[in-house]
């Protein structure tokens, strides 16, 4: 059961939820508090036997907007009533929430330190300051390139900073590397800020997820599982939000199967308003690796650019998305990295997209988008 106070309230209406839930044996309470863009709603989780637990006396409490009975285990990403808020955050000066839409923009996998500097020199040039950055790779093959590790992280918050770039999404396969990343921030001065990515191989690795949860410094973005349901993967994301971190994008990234072919997956895209209906989490798209070419379509646009028009126009918030200055060079996922060259007129892509969805929103929708900002930074 979830007892939603009214936006901003004061400390002493959740003491009293609190006192009242203390009544009733076998139940235990845990507080939260979820900033949105405008105001801030405070939520009391009643936990335990809850079936005999009536919501009339919690719902004549001052104060109280809402008693919920949850039915969805994914109680604390949940959207358990229509107008509850996406829990949008802000991290290092840059909002995440569903007024803007962010390209992050970068190399899948970093390889060389020349080729980061180019790729953050074009990001700046565009007026793009959120860029992905993979330094701990997990492959398929033991023999293929693992990333440089922890070798690479000083250079690269160092570019970073020069570029004025604000947050990398980077992945982390073990526990270890979030010390890893904080120690080589410290180095470096904090020049920059760091979205911990989960990726699609462990996004059933529940230490792990445990551990990026229990860290409340850096966001997460949380990829979708490639070969389960996406329930499965939204009850796995609950695991970083149960630890006590709640600033989570959610990533849509294609599924694994045959039947998606000739792209790399089946692009799952169609999801973007299912997750933003069953969850309060932005949601971020990969067309990288739902795709994984670069095929152009008749009409003379590369299969990645339809997609992201699929995403952007159901509602996604963010993009993931590769490029490289030598895609021929690139030792992970060369094939479907975009050139940096490319990267205006994909900007200018997201943009127009989004200006489409707002338009759709204000002419068949409930509510209103709000404007889309420069750049699609």
């Amino acid at each position: 059961m979830i007892v939603t106070l009214e936006p901003d309230a004061p400390e002493s209406r959740a003491e009293a939820v609190i006192r009242l839930a203390a009544r009733y044996p076998g139940v235990s309470v845990q507080k939260f508090v979820f900033r949105g863009e405008s105001t801030s709603i405070t939520e009391v989780h009643l936990i335990g036997s809850t079936r005999a637990v009536p919501t009339e006396p919690f719902e004549s409490l001052p104060g109280v907007r809402k008693v919920i009975r949850v039915s969805r285990k994914y109680r604390l990403i949940g959207r358990h009533h229509v107008d509850a808020e996406t829990h949008g955050f802000e991290y290092n000066g840059v909002s995440f929430d569903e007024k803007r839409v962010h390209v992050f923009a970068g190399l899948c996998a970093v390889d060389t330190r020349e080729h980061v500097a180019q790729m953050m020199a074009t990001l700046k040039q565009a007026g793009i300051q959120t860029t992905r950055m993979g330094a701990y790779k997990p492959r398929t093959s033991p023999y293929d390139f693992q990333g440089l590790g922890k070798a690479c992280l000083p250079w690269v918050f160092e570019l970073a900073g020069k570029h004025d770039i604000k947050v990398i999404a980077m992945e982390v396969t073990d526990a270890r590397h979030i010390d890893e990343i904080n120690a080589a921030l410290a180095l470096a001065g904090d020049p920059t800020g760091v979205m911990l990515q989960i990726g699609t191989r462990n996004t059933q690795n529940f230490e792990l997820l445990k551990q990026v949860g229990q860290q409340r410094r850096f966001p997460v973005l949380f990829k979708r599982g490639m070969g389960i349901s996406l329930e499965e993967s939204l009850n796995a994301c609950e695991y970083v939000a149960s630890e006590g971190n709640p600033n989570i994008v959610f990533c849509l990234r294609g599924v694994k199967t045959h039947l998606g072919d000739p792209h790399r997956n089946l692009v799952d895209f169609s999801h973007v308003p299912v997750v933003r209906r069953q969850t309060r989490l932005p949601v971020c798209i990969d067309p990288s690796h739902a795709v994984g070419r670069l095929d152009n379509a008749p009409d003379g646009i590369p299969d990645i650019f339809h997609v992201v028009g699929q995403g952007i126009i159901a509602g996604a918030s963010m993009v993931l998305v590769d490029f490289h200055p030598r895609p021929d060079e690139a030792l992970c996922d060369g094939p479907q990295a975009l050139d940096p060259s490319s990267l205006p007129r994909f900007a200018r892509y997201v943009e127009s997209a989004r200006l489409a969805y707002e338009g759709l929103v204000r002419a068949y929708g409930v509510g209103q988008a709000a404007p889309a900002e420069p750049h699609a930074a």
